[in-house]
This record gives structure tokens, sequence and C-alpha cells, in this order.
């Protein structure tokens, strides 16, 4: 499938911030992307086309402005340096533009770590938010709120997602009455699904992305 990829400016309190846009020639169900602590790095990217050539328009809001960690200690300092509100407003920013373009239709959101917790934020903010996939990450939200259904991939010797905080929030997911699945991938470590990463597990990334098109297919 032909796609169409561009960076946007997105408008934000007065503040503008980068966003990479990918999509069908013909459009398609739009679905948000929300980065990892790295940034916006290449892989994010290559993610958004992936999407595309699946028939979704996705977008995906630079939350660092233009800055991407190449190390774990990068990371840490960039995630130090963060300012929540302005990386909360661009997410919104975003979901908007991402809104408008797909007729107001019902969207997903993806999140890769840092990002799956956005990702929940978004859900619980934003009812017309149908789908959330969640990569590794996760947070604490008001769960009686979201009306999405979750799908989560999660590593089984995780120092930075531990199994025991995923279950819980799996437990509090169902206590609230969503829809939720969430897989457990063995002996694969955090980032498994990103291919720039030494964690990186082909096998592992193959069967989530085939999960992942599955659930946004039948459910936007």
């Amino acid at each position: 499938m032909s796609i169409q990829k561009s960076e946007i400016e997105l408008q934000v309190n007065g503040k503008t911030a980068q966003a990479y846009l990918a999509s069908p020639l013909n459009g398609g169900p739009g679905v948000l992307v929300l980065h990892a602590w790295w940034g916006l790095k290449p892989f994010f990217k290559q993610v958004c086309d992936q999407l595309a050539i699946q028939g979704f328009t996705v977008l995906a809001p630079d939350l660092y402005q233009d800055r991407i960690a190449k190390t774990i200690d990068e990371a840490k300092a960039l995630m130090e340096q963060r300012d929540s509100e302005l990386m909360g407003d661009t997410v919104k920013a975003a979901k908007i533009y991402l809104s408008s373009l797909c007729a107001d239709k019902p969207i997903g959101v993806l999140g890769f770590s840092m990002g799956a917790d956005w990702s929940l934020t978004v859900a619980a903010n934003e009812p017309d938010v149908a789908a959330v996939v969640l990569f590794y990450g996760a947070g604490i939200v008001d769960f009686s709120q979201v009306k999405a259904k979750i799908l989560g991939h999660y590593a089984e010797i995780d120092e930075w997602e531990p199994l025991e905080w995923v279950r819980k929030m799996e437990a509090d997911m169902k206590s609230a009455g969503l829809d939720v699945t969430l897989h457990i991938y063995p002996k694969v470590g955090h980032w498994f699904i990103e291919k720039d990463r030494p964690e990186y597990d082909s096998a592992s990334a193959l069967l989530a992305w085939s999960r992942t098109f599955e659930f946004l297919r039948k459910n936007l």
C-alpha cells in the first residue's frame, strides 16, 4: 500500500510542537502513537509507517521538542528535565488534530513505556478513544472513566515495569469493568519491540504486532 508521510507543526498554547504524520493515500481510522522516554526517534516514525501500511492514519507528537536520547542515562536526564504540563498539552493538541483528520470518528492510542502511561491518561479524558495498546508501560488513572478496550504487551523479565505492578493494574481495570487483554512475553525484557535496542526480540515483536493490527482493525 502506498502511504504519505509528513512532518507537521502543532499549536500548543501559544507554543509549537512537531509531530510525524503517516497515512494511506485515501485515509483511514486514526491512531495516536506516543513514544517512550527516548523521544521521537526514527523507530517510532517507522511504527507510524507500519501502521499506515495497515490502513491507519497515524500521528506521533514529539513530546521532547526535537531532543532524542541514545542511552538510558540520556533518557533519564530528559525525563528529569521534562515539562509535564507541556507534554500533556502536546498530547491533547495531537489528539484533537488527529480527530479532525478522521471526521471525529473514534480513534486508537498506542503507547510505549512512558507513552503507555500517557495513553491511559488520554483514554480517561477523551471519550472517543475506542482502543488502547500498551507496550511495556503502565499507569494509574480513573479507570471508571475509560471507555476503550485495552490490549497490553509486557515482558516477563522487566526491571522497569515489574509484572506484579502490571497485574495490579490489570485487576484494577477489570474491577472497573474494562475489556482488557494483557499478553506476557516469556524470556524478554523491556523495549523488546524496539529494533534499535539490544533487548529487541524479533519473534515476540512479530507476535505483538500481529495481535495489535488485529485488535485495531476489530475496534476502529
